[in-house]
């Protein structure tokens, strides 16, 4: 038992987290019928809050393509993400991660707001996130999630190039120490707090699912397969920003490994998913999702996390984050506000592609397999240039 605390108080290993989101994230599509995203559900909460100031939501086309209706206790995605929410502050309070911690800077405020409102806007734009037009919309085999991904990365690096300028510098206010005792840093042990807050969390879970079962019968799994998500993330600090950014910033490869690894698995599931008959979800392959992809990308660059790394970080009690989080869903508004004069030009024109329609069935899992490959090696050389350059 004491063993098993030990390895539920340190950080796991990406490469095991990632797999296992990989074969999560296929199997809830197995169950679902739609795949694992967040900024959907965000947008819709964007909806409730223009209802909540007096806007009339139902001629907006967005708003209906995403079905907007009910609340996020009558809704898949809605339920799945308060999982999220509460599997990753049981992982934080089970690693003693929860501290309340404000920005060090009015430049980081303002970061945390544009980077979010960038990343919501640009993400709902692409019809999705790091999540829905990524990690598990490449396994869908839809090619504007590769749209999605390139711009994305062109997105990232441009970012890396914008945060080093002297604006977004923390300005560090140094003081003088009259004690001659070196400073340590503890990691205060607030076990009997954090074991009070799981089990609040734990009584929250089963109100919920008590409550969701009512509503209908296959919620309440829906929410463990969200419980399992926002453990899992927040157990492996996975961030999708930190594994672009980390690769242009300082040439450290492990979460990228560790993401495209998750991408193979989750794509061998997914495809048999889709030979037993599930539908794949495709999107439009046009400029919204190039566009939108590059904008997410600085975006999340900029606010220092994507969709799914503020979550638990916000939880963890990092005010920066939940500040991100607002942004997201300014952007996401700002989007439905605007969806309407862009979609016809860049978006509702072109074609939704999927690679196994056009590819065939094993012509598409073997294309997808063979640019996960080209990816890995791509990774490989810069990291062994990168290292080089330095040298």
């Amino acid at each position: 038992m004491e063993k098993l605390m030990r390895k539920l108080k340190v950080s796991w290993n990406p490469f095991i987290v990632v797999s296992l989101l990989g074969i999560f994230s296929t199997y809830y599509f197995g169950f679902t019928g739609t795949f694992w995203a967040v900024t959907g559900e965000f947008t819709r909460w964007g909806g409730h809050i223009m209802q909540f100031i007096g806007m009339d939501t139902s001629h907006y086309s967005y708003l209906k393509m995403i079905h907007f209706e009910g609340t996020p206790l009558e809704r898949i995605d809605g339920i799945m993400i308060i999982g999220m929410f509460l599997g990753a502050i049981i992982a934080a309070l089970l690693s003693n991660n929860v501290k309340f911690r404000l920005p060090t800077s009015k430049a980081r405020v303002f970061q945390a707001l544009l980077g979010g409102i960038m990343a919501g806007f640009g993400a709902r734009l692409a019809m999705g996130c790091n999540l829905a037009a990524f990690f598990t919309g490449i396994p869908q085999f839809t090619l504007h999630a590769w749209f999605f991904t390139i711009f994305t990365i062109i997105g990232t690096y441009v970012g890396t190039k914008i945060i080093k300028l002297s604006f977004f510098s923390t300005k560090i206010k140094m003081e003088r120490k009259t004690s001659n005792k070196l400073f340590v840093l503890n990691k205060q042990d607030n076990t009997k707090k954090n074991r009070i807050g799981i089990f609040l969390c734990v009584l929250v879970i089963i109100s919920l699912l008590m409550y969701v079962y009512n509503k209908q019968h296959d919620f309440p799994l829906v929410m463990v397969f969200g419980l399992t998500f926002g453990f899992l993330l927040e157990k492996g600090q996975v961030c999708f920003t930190s594994a672009f950014r980390d690769l242009w910033i300082a040439g450290r490869t492990n979460m990228l490994f560790a993401i495209v690894l998750g991408l193979m698995i989750s794509t061998i599931g997914t495809y048999i998913f889709i030979k037993t008959g599930l539908p794949p979800k495709t999107f439009w392959a046009g400029p919204n999702a190039m566009i939108g992809g590059f904008v997410f990308g600085l975006g999340i660059v900029i606010a220092g996390g994507c969709e799914t790394g503020w979550m638990y970080r916000a939880v963890e009690g990092q005010v920066h984050y939940i500040l991100v989080g607002i942004g997201n869903i300014i952007g996401s508004i700002l989007l439905v506000l605007s969806w309407d004069s862009l979609a016809p030009k860049i978006a509702l024109s072109f074609p939704k592609v999927s690679l196994i329609s056009y590819f065939g069935d094993y012509g598409g899992l073997i294309l997808t397999y063979s640019l996960l490959l080209i990816s890995m090696l791509l990774i490989m050389f810069y990291e062994k240039r990168y290292f080089k350059e330095r040298r």
